[in-house]
């Protein structure tokens, strides 16, 4: 193994090679440019089975809860997810651990001659070469087919049909909640966004279904329907039986595939992480001959009792606690303001909202209005950030003047935050949420480190 002094030079250069690429938001609709690099590298989406998922909220945790199952199971196991909270290397994982810098670089080494390629051949036709993204996609089947893992679980980065992941045919595909986001690239419209989505079916698979709303349920449907895959939906032919919050996460019983798996402790917080067991506990099941034969139900308390979601309602400091979560849009806010209040029943609840300008902030804001009684708008580091007084305006017309403070830095935001959440004694708390950039930069203030 090379030295550090030899190893940190070159990983700097690499990463710098790779994120400095267009970014993943700047994409031509079409599997052709990754199709053409995944030809020239041999086929590496082949070289192992795939879970993949996609969906609008819950995607990381969920494809994390299944990963972990499968890696109980005694199954080496690829992980790719997105975006990473605060070093890249975190989307591709080697049974649970973010992939070695030297991992790093080789996948880079073989990927980069192709690439090469592919970016003449785009530039010759006045095309756009292949963004960070795309090439992160190809570096994780690389490392994965080098590896080699038993499995690979891969969550899409933006809608399913065009996305760079479809490369590979999950013999699993895994869709959480469907709602609005990325309206620009996916449709503006849920049926429209389910269409996207649904193009992770492929014939012959199993479709692990989240609750979804009805008019994206019939979509999904339609197309396991033409392609010939299984369909399975949460609440119907899998379900959550019960749930109990427990000091530290909350106590579930599980109606998977297969059978029945009682008194499983998720050290995770809100009713939508323990649907995002169900969905996985079924997909590990479908995985595992069709969803036949149940789990060993040592196996999912075990699997379980170590699942983590960095970013996700994530306490990052205590006296007074403050809440993480990565909600950037209006119906994973709305999944925090219930478990917040589920979950922690703070006496007095102080928000930290940072949003990206292309984000719904008012419909993010107004999910989140019922569980704050102040909030502090700010802004991150990102260049996308939304100025704290575009967004003061918003958030006055949602909670009144009096509810409502601007810091012009996240510290300051936090600082104040604090201060008022802990105004009238103890019992108070800080809910800091708006995007993943937010929820990345707030743990990194608080020492939470990467999100391994």
């Amino acid at each position: 193994m090379a030295d550090s002094e030899t190893v940190t030079p070159r990983l700097h250069e690499v990463e710098q090679l790779v994120l400095g690429r267009a970014p993943e938001n700047e994409v031509d609709p079409s599997l052709a440019a990754i199709t053409e690099l995944m030809d020239l590298l041999g086929h590496p989406q082949r070289a192992c089975p795939v879970v993949h998922v996609t969906g609008t909220n819950g995607k990381t945790s969920t494809s994390r809860m299944i990963e972990r199952l499968l890696r109980e199971l005694g199954l080496r196991t690829g992980r790719f997810t997105s975006p990473h909270l605060v070093d890249v290397r975190e989307r591709i994982a080697f049974d649970g651990v973010p992939v070695e810098p030297e991992r790093f670089i080789a996948a880079w080494d073989d990927v980069a001659p192709y690439l090469a390629i592919i970016d003449e051949r785009a530039r010759e036709a006045g095309e756009p070469t292949i963004n960070y993204f795309q090439v992160l996609t190809a570096m994780a089947f690389s490392a994965f087919a080098d590896a080699p893992v038993d499995v690979a679980v891969v969550e899409v980065g933006l809608g399913g049909t065009w996305d760079s992941t479809n490369v590979a045919d999950g013999q699993v595909a895994v869709i959480t909640p469907i709602g609005l986001d990325h309206e620009r690239l996916l449709g503006s419209s849920v049926d429209a966004i389910a269409a996207e989505k649904s193009g992770i079916i492929k014939a012959g698979s199993v479709a692990v279904i989240a609750h979804q709303p009805p008019e994206a349920l019939d979509v999904l449907a339609e197309r396991a329907g033409a392609v010939g895959a299984r369909l399975v939906v949460d609440g119907h032919q899998f379900a959550v039986l019960r749930r109990e919050v427990a000091v530290g996460g909350q106590v579930v019983d599980v109606r998977g595939l297969g059978g029945d798996y009682p008194d499983v402790f998720l050290p995770l917080h809100g009713a939508h992480q323990a649907h995002n067991l169900a969905c996985a506990i079924a997909a590990v099941e479908a995985f595992f001959g069709g969803g036949e034969q149940p789990l060993d139900l040592d196996v999912v308390r075990a699997a379980s009792a170590d699942m983590s979601s960095p970013g996700r309602l994530e306490v990052v400091r205590t006296s007074p606690t403050v809440v993480v979560d990565a909600a950037h849009n209006p119906a994973g806010a709305a999944a925090v303001a219930e478990s917040m209040g589920a979950a922690f029943g703070f006496r007095r609840l102080v928000g930290v909202l940072a949003v990206l300008r292309d984000k719904d902030a008012a419909g993010i804001l107004e999910a989140l209005e019922p569980v704050l009684d102040e909030v502090v708008v700010t802004r991150t580091t990102s260049p996308r950030a939304t100025a704290p007084d575009d967004l003061a305006p918003v958030a006055r017309d949602i909670f009144g003047e009096d509810r409502v403070h601007v810091a012009r830095s996240l510290p300051e935001a936090l600082d104040l935050a604090v201060t008022l959440a802990e105004q009238d004694g103890p019992g108070g708390g800080v809910l800091a949420t708006g995007s993943v950039t937010m929820a990345a930069e707030v743990r990194t203030l608080f020492g939470a480190g990467a999100g391994a």
